[in-house]
């Protein structure tokens, strides 16, 4: 996997260092950085821990960083820590504590994202979507309807769902008197099917051709 970045972001070292081996985790107050190191070793090597403390009190806000020497280790304890520690990817170091604390309570403890934001740690199951008459729960699954002006290519259409991991199968459809295209795609998890309507819903494919992606009743129970 290469992580394309601008020239001007510097090198890729630096990249990885900021955005993909430092988590950010919600843990209980009495937890010193050894506990938090102790917790999170088994899925990596850690370059160091930190708990994040009220300035005036020092007592601990419950929050806490975990850095790891590598991107995968970082990913593998998002991926298999305790639900109850929240993992998410650090924001990088330039951003303050306090609008990183503002912003994790607002995904992670109201779950009320704002607009299409979704923080995608592999664990949320469900996504709370701003429309202009209020916000509403959007039923969700793991099939999308993906439709498009312009007929699909199976191969094409299939790498590009691919790209977010558990896609299990893409079945492209053609409407002959249209000649639009119509495809239905599934997911092994809500998880990754809510990401890909994130990210793809919109997207422009070929260039100038809207995507239109939604989700598709699949018999699961959404409230998941």
């Amino acid at each position: 996997v290469f992580i394309a970045q601008s020239r001007a972001s510097g090198s890729h070292r630096d990249v990885e260092d900021e955005e993909l081996t430092r988590i950010f985790v919600m843990i209980p107050k009495f937890y010193t950085e050894e506990d938090l190191r102790e917790k999170f070793k088994m899925y990596g090597d850690i370059e160091y821990c930190s708990i994040i403390k009220n300035k005036t009190t020092g007592e601990s806000k419950g929050l806490g960083y975990v850095r790891y020497l590598k991107p995968s280790q970082a990913a593998r304890a998002i991926e298999e820590c305790d639900r109850s520690y929240r993992a998410i990817l650090a924001e990088p170091k330039n951003k303050s504590s306090e609008s990183v604390e503002q912003d994790y309570f607002s995904n992670n403890m109201r779950q009320e994202p704002r607009g299409n934001m979704l923080p995608f740690c592999g664990q949320s199951e469900c996504c709370i979507f701003e429309k202009a008459e209020g916000r509403i729960q959007e039923p969700v699954s793991k099939r999308l309807s993906v439709v498009s002006r312009l007929p699909f290519i199976q191969e094409q259409l299939f790498a590009l769902f691919d790209l977010i991991p558990g896609l299990e199968y893409c079945d492209v459809q053609r409407d002959p008197h249209t000649n639009s295209g119509y495809a239905v795609i599934q997911y092994s998890t809500a998880a990754s099917a809510i990401y890909a309507k994130y990210k793809l819903h919109g997207f422009e494919y070929p260039p100038g051709n809207r995507l239109t992606v939604i989700f598709l009743e699949d018999g699961s129970d959404s409230s998941e």
